[in-house]
């Protein structure tokens, strides 16, 4: 079955290459484009999509509060979104990771990376783009003032190995590669990572690996 797509981006050539990119893949299916963040919302309510694409700079409604209101921690149902923007060092992103984004890229990603990142978002995983965001993660944790929030139980010395890759960007895949380790054992050490810390995917325990200085 094809994996359901909404995007939302205020360009139109943006959307429409976006949307022919899509498009083209086998599994992939556009069904919606919205100009702004409030027919983004209007249009996933009605529609019901796999995953959302969204930019954050956007008129009526930016992709923060798009992203909050069909992502956010209140919401029964949550819409995985992956943020696309041209702002590689833009403070919003963070905000928009908070709100319950699951991924991030630029819009200079290639087709491969894009193609990957929706996959990862249907599949209930995330792609946060190493070369981008973990320094974005990185620079925002630097600023930090609040104390971070303690794991409810203490990490097992495997869960803080699989956790640094974690927090750089790696794919579940690259993760077990590197720790001569299954998938599905990264999976279950991820989960037991998001059960102890609160955090609702991998993009918080990425960041919050971050706040605590273990990258």
């Amino acid at each position: 079955m094809s994996i359901r797509v909404l995007i939302a981006d205020d360009q139109p050539i943006v959307r429409s290459g976006l949307t022919m990119l899509l498009d083209a893949q086998p599994d992939i299916e556009v069904v919606a484009a919205a100009a702004d963040g409030r027919e983004a919302v209007r249009l996933a309510l009605q529609l019901r999509p796999d995953v959302g694409l969204f930019d954050i700079r956007m008129p009526l409604m930016d992709g923060i509060e798009a992203t909050r209101r069909l992502a956010g921690a209140d919401v029964t149902d949550p819409l995985p979104i992956v943020i696309i923007t041209t702002f590689d060092l833009d403070e919003n992103v963070y905000g928009a990771l908070q709100a319950g984004a699951r991924g991030f890229l630029l819009k200079d990603a290639g087709p491969a990376l894009l193609t990957q990142a929706i996959h990862a978002a249907a599949d209930g995983d995330a792609l946060i783009a190493p070369s981008v965001t973990v320094r974005l993660l990185a620079a925002f944790a630097h600023g930090k003032t609040s104390p971070s929030r303690q794991p409810i139980e203490p990490l097992t010395a495997r869960e803080e190995e699989v956790l640094v890759p974690v927090a750089q960007g790696r794919t579940n895949n690259e993760i077990a590669g590197e720790l001569y380790i299954t998938q599905s054992t990264v999976k279950a050490h991820l989960a037991s990572l998001m059960r102890k810390l609160g955090a609702r995917n991998r993009v918080e325990v990425a960041m919050w690996a971050h706040e605590t200085g273990r990258i």
